[in-house]
């Protein structure tokens, strides 16, 4: 049996075939236009990663490392299988595909090899002198490539088949492409089956192809590139036919600056050829497949030249293909356009070496650059307003959400108010070096366990600018280096503040230290640098929160989905302070996360002087109300249902539901709250001392508006942001929750097979903590 009918293909059904490619034929042409009679796509120009959604001719390069098997035995069929899946996607989407495809000689020699060892089994037990056996063995390249390509193309058919597409094979030379005629016959072959929407699948003719180049070929290639493997066919290809798009798949993750074994060697996520060829060190050729990086490299850059955009990524990394063309992050793309801006593994490696110096310095240095911050704050104050206001005219002018725009404008007000919290934050710059557990393990063995900066943070913000100083202070006076991403909403006054926190950052430590990332595109990027960025932290919608959960790669991630907060007003609540808490919580910022998103009252005070009082308040403050399902069917004429009770409106909206009672309330809350902040009004201690034990979020009030969860009014000075997790910080995050700790011991030559074999014994005896630090005494 057949590899081929030992994975189940069905026969062709060519009726039906043929059917699909006509009605497929009239869509794609629908998305075409006519240049002097003859069909051609339109070209879009791919100059960034989200131009890729729009690429319709696409060339795929297959290498030969990814289509055969690790160990050189077989096709890798499940990554064949996958790559054939994705491309028949995007040729389903209308996109006009092509293959070329490596392997065939690698394919053929596998097989050819094993035809030959039982061969030379036979004739050893026939004719065990037979001298001609060990040459049997040396199989030529080109009887490889002619049974090879028959294999691997008969197999391309089948699993085309599946997605009823069709395929065809073209073998070609280098004159096919040095020869004006055959050059024109090429393309014209190309474009017709492309326009009937089928896959050309192509490969060099290497069963009669010559292994060098005659100086006649290169002279006839003038400017071109010397086709010398697929890599080049490739790229000769994609300007032949004007492709959009190539992709250059293999089995490295992109293009590095040395081999991708090499200490401090690292991924390019984009290359500019003109300005970056210095930064790269090529290493050995793969061991299957004639091209190596270097030849990738130098045909990329030639199709970059004829206007094609070029990646060349690992086509084992799963949905490469599909991926890419979602404009996600993945292997290196090729760009004329020089990158200005630091590549963000090297700002994350600046950001790491700044906080090694900023541990260094003493609390007093730390203290210095956090106090410049918040009077430089002042100081430039109409500067940083002017920046603002540009944002706020941007933003009004291209229709971003009111909850939005309140969140962007500063004011003096908000700037003198921020410079006292960054005061705040300054004078608790001792965090570093704190003692918090000392332990004698034995006689003259003494551990200690002292705080120390948790490394690089990356922050990722919306709208607020005001959170970009107070982020930085904690940042400085915890000793972490500072990676910031802000909306582009906040563009002009992200970088005014930056810049004035570097400047005041600049004597005592470098620049870098805390540095802002200016392009949306690389927060992909930086979610996969495990290895130089310690803690993410998002502060923004529940979009944002679980699209970086989502692409973080081994970085935990610190933050809340959502802030859904409610209060609960008791049966013996004061009812006076209840109206107070609830226009607190709801109209005092209505777009913060720790403003009421559903007010449940007990179901006593519905139909009473209180309810109707409340119900006229949230009227006059112009909050929508929508009832929940128990409150629509007590009252006559009930606002508008929720469509859900986990919902964040972040406006002038709020939901009301009706509770039996208090243990109901914290039922209530339980299911449907985002686990951040709610409370309760009542006057009964034990209602409450309930309620605060038994609601499970990470703040919990009695007779207080829901707008305290703050950093800077519980004293932190300010915050990163509010946990809703349970590991290592919960709620407003301040200085605290940037902090994690390091263990010291100090002995006098001790090892520990005295323990084990009983000449000492651990007496484990906790000591009290000094008034001092590992710093003071550095210091």
């Amino acid at each position: 049996m057949s590899i081929l009918s030992r994975y189940g293909y069905s026969s062709w059904n060519r009726m039906s075939t043929l059917n699909i490619l006509m009605t497929r034929t009239q869509t794609a042409v629908s998305s075409l236009f006519h240049t002097n009679g003859i069909i051609k796509p339109k070209k879009p120009s791919i100059s960034c990663r989200t131009d890729m959604k729009d690429a319709r001719r696409i060339i795929v390069k297959l290498g030969t490392a990814l289509i055969t098997r690790e160990n050189e035995d077989g096709l890798a069929i499940g990554r064949l299988a996958s790559t054939v899946e994705q491309v028949s996607q995007l040729q389903n989407e209308g996109r006009q595909m092509l293959l070329v495809t490596s392997g065939a000689v690698a394919f053929g020699r596998q097989v050819l090899r094993k035809e030959a060892m039982m061969t030379m089994t036979m004739r050893k037990s026939l004719s065990p002198k037979d001298i001609l056996l060990n040459s049997r063995l040396a199989i030529q390249r080109q009887a490889c490539a002619a049974f090879g390509q028959k294999g691997l193309m008969s197999f391309y058919e089948r699993m085309f088949q599946q997605y009823n597409i069709g395929v065809a094979q073209v073998l070609v030379t280098k004159s096919d492409f040095y020869n004006a005629d055959s050059r024109k016959n090429l393309q014209a072959t190309l474009d017709e089956l492309l326009n009937l929407n089928i896959i050309p699948i192509l490969n060099t003719n290497d069963a009669v192809a010559p292994c060098t180049d005659t100086d006649a070929e290169v002279t006839a290639a003038k400017d071109d590139i010397v086709i010398n493997d697929n890599d080049s066919l490739a790229a000769r290809l994609a300007a032949l036919i004007s492709a959009d798009l190539l992709l250059i798949m293999s089995d490295v993750n992109g293009l590095y600056t040395g081999p991708p074994e090499a200490e401090g060697s690292r991924l390019l996520n984009t290359f500019c050829p003109k300005n970056d060829s210095q930064l790269i060190t090529f290493g050995a050729r793969s061991k299957v497949g004639t091209g190596g990086m270097e030849s990738k490299v130098k045909c990329a850059s030639w199709a970059l030249n004829h206007d094609v955009g070029v990646v060349i990524t690992n086509g084992q990394i799963d949905k490469a293909i599909l991926n890419i063309i979602d404009g996600k992050t993945i292997g290196t793309f090729f760009t004329n356009i020089p990158n200005t801006s630091l590549p963000v593994d090297i700002q994350a490696i600046k950001a790491r070496d700044g906080s090694r110096l900023l541990q260094k310095l003493t609390r007093h240095h730390r203290k210095e650059i956090i106090n410049k911050i918040a009077s430089n704050l002042n100081e430039y104050s109409n500067d940083i307003l002017q920046a603002n206001k540009h944002d706020l005219d941007e933003a009004i002018k291209g229709g971003l959400k009111s909850s939005l725009i309140e969140r962007l404008g500063l004011t003096e007000k908000k700037l003198q108010t921020l410079s006292l919290g960054l005061q705040q934050i300054a004078e608790k710059s001792d965090v570093l070096g704190k003692v918090v557990r000392r332990t004698r393990l034995a006689d003259g063995l003494l551990l200690k366990q002292i705080t120390t900066p948790i490394g690089v943070l990356l922050v990722i913000f919306e709208s607020r600018p005001d959170s970009l100083p107070q982020i930085a202070a904690l940042s400085i006076c915890s000793g972490n280096g500072l990676l910031l991403k802000g909306g582009s909403e906040a563009k002009y006054s992200n970088e005014i503040l930056t810049k004035i926190i570097q400047d005041a950052l600049e004597p005592h430590a470098p620049r870098d230290t805390i540095a802002l990332i200016s392009k949306r595109e690389q927060v992909s990027d930086l979610l996969q640098l495990g290895k130089y960025i310690d803690l993410v932290i998002p502060r923004g919608s529940n979009e944002l929160v679980r699209s970086v959960q989502k692409q973080s790669i081994h970085i935990p991630v610190l933050g809340h989905a959502e802030g859904i907060c409610h209060v609960y007003v008791d049966k013996d609540a004061n009812l006076d302070m209840a109206l107070r808490i609830v226009r607190d919580s709801k109209c005092d910022y209505p777009s913060a996360c720790n403003a009421m998103e559903t007010l449940l009252i007990h179901k006593d005070l519905i139909r009473t002087p209180f309810f109707e009082s409340l119900i006229e308040l949230l009227r006059r403050e112009k909050v929508k109300v929508y009832s929940g399902p128990r409150l629509s069917t007590m009252v006559p004429f009930p606002p508008p249902s929720a469509t859900s009770l986990r919902v964040e409106y972040g406006d002038l909206q709020c939901a009301i539901e009706v509770v039996d009672d208090v243990k109901d309330a914290i039922e209530h809350i339980n299911k449907f709250s985002s686990n951040h902040t709610d409370s309760i009004v009542t006057e009964n201690q034990n209602t409450a001392g309930n309620f605060l034990n038994n609601v499970d979020s990470a703040c919990v009030f009695h007779n207080v508006s829901t707008r305290f969860s703050d950093g800077y009014r519980f004293g932190l000075g300010a915050e990163v942001g509010i946990s809703t997790g349970r590991i290592h910080a919960r709620g407003p995050v301040g200085i605290e929750g940037l902090l994690t700790t390091k263990w010291i011991v100090e002995g006098h030559g001790d090892v520990a097979a005295d323990f084990s074999e009983g000449r000492k014994k651990f007496v484990h005896e906790t000591l009290e903590l000094r008034d001092n630090s590992v710093e003071e005494k550095s210091n």
